[in-house]
C-alpha cells in the first residue's frame, strides 16, 4: 500500500468512487470541489494498492476557531473490503505529516460516539481528545450508514506535536459505556439502540459541559474515559 497526494481530476473521480461505496449515492461532494480543495492547498491523501486502485482517502481543509488554525478533517473512507486493516490509521498519519509540513499543529474532526471501533482509533491509537459534543450535529442524514439516526457527534482535537498514541488516564477517570457493536444492536433491537444513543448523549453532554474532556477509550469495557483536562 502506498500513500500519495490526490491532485488530479482523475483522482477526484476515484475519491467519488470510494465515497459512493461507503455512503451510497448521496449528496456527493462535487468533483470540482475536490479539485478546488487540492488547488487551494487542502490536498486529499489516498491509499493505493499494488493494483493501482484507490483503496481509501482522507479529505479536509484549513479551518480556524477560537483556539486558532487547524485542519478540519471532514472525510476518511476505505473500500468496504479493505476496512479494518490499518488503512484509516495510515491516512491519518499522512494527514498529520501534511499539516506539520504546512505549519499547522492541530487537526479536528467529528465522529459518531456510538461507533466503538472509530472511538478506539481516534482516541486510543491516535491519541486525540474529545472536547465538544454536538447533538444532531448534521441534522437528518440520508446516506446508507446514517439514515434514520440522530447525527450526534463528538468533536475531537488532535495535537500533532507529540507522538501519536494513547494518552494515560487517571485511575479515577469516569466512564461512559457504549455498545461494542452499535450497528448490530441497531439491526437487532432498534428501540434498545435508540435508548443507548439517548443515554450516551445525555452523559457526554453532562461531562463536557462541566469542563471535562474525553481522553481515551477502553476497548475491554467499550467505554470512554472522561476526566478534567
Amino acid at each position: 500500500m502506498a500513500l500519495r497526494p490526490l491532485t488530479t481530476v482523475g483522482d477526484a473521480e476515484d475519491i467519488l468512487g470510494v465515497m459512493i461505496a461507503t455512503w451510497g449515492d448521496h449528496q456527493l461532494l462535487p468533483r470540482e470541489m475536490i479539485v478546488a480543495l487540492a488547488e487551494s492547498g487542502n490536498v486529499p491523501y489516498g491509499a493505493v494498492g499494488d493494483d493501482h486502485v484507490l483503496t481509501g482517502y482522507v479529505l479536509g481543509w484549513a479551518g480556524v476557531d477560537e483556539q486558532g488554525l487547524h485542519v478540519h478533517s471532514h472525510m476518511l473512507a476505505a473500500l468496504p473490503d479493505r476496512r479494518h486493516r490499518g488503512v484509516g490509521f495510515a491516512l491519518k498519519l499522512a494527514q498529520r505529516a501534511q499539516a506539520l509540513d504546512q505549519g499547522i499543529h492541530v487537526v479536528r474532526w467529528t465522529f459518531d460516539p456510538m461507533v466503538a471501533r472509530n472511538a478506539w482509533v481516534n482516541l486510543g491509537k491516535l491519541g486525540a481528545v474529545a472536547d465538544r459534543f454536538r447533538r444532531n450535529f448534521y441534522g437528518e442524514m440520508t446516506d446508507t450508514l446514517n439514515e434514520g439516526e440522530r447525527s450526534d457527534r463528538l468533536v475531537v482535537r488532535w495535537d500533532l506535536d507529540g507522538d501519536p498514541g494513547p494518552r494515560s488516564a487517571s485511575p479515577d477517570a469516569e466512564t461512559v459505556t457504549v455498545p461494542v457493536d452499535y450497528s448490530e444492536l441497531r439491526q437487532r433491537d432498534p428501540e434498545a439502540a435508540r435508548e443507548a444513543r439517548n443515554e450516551t448523549a445525555a452523559a457526554l453532554e453532562t461531562h463536557l459541559r462541566d469542563g471535562r474532556h474525553v481522553v481515551g477509550f477502553d476497548r475491554d469495557r467499550s467505554a470512554y474515559l472522561v476526566e478534567r483536562s
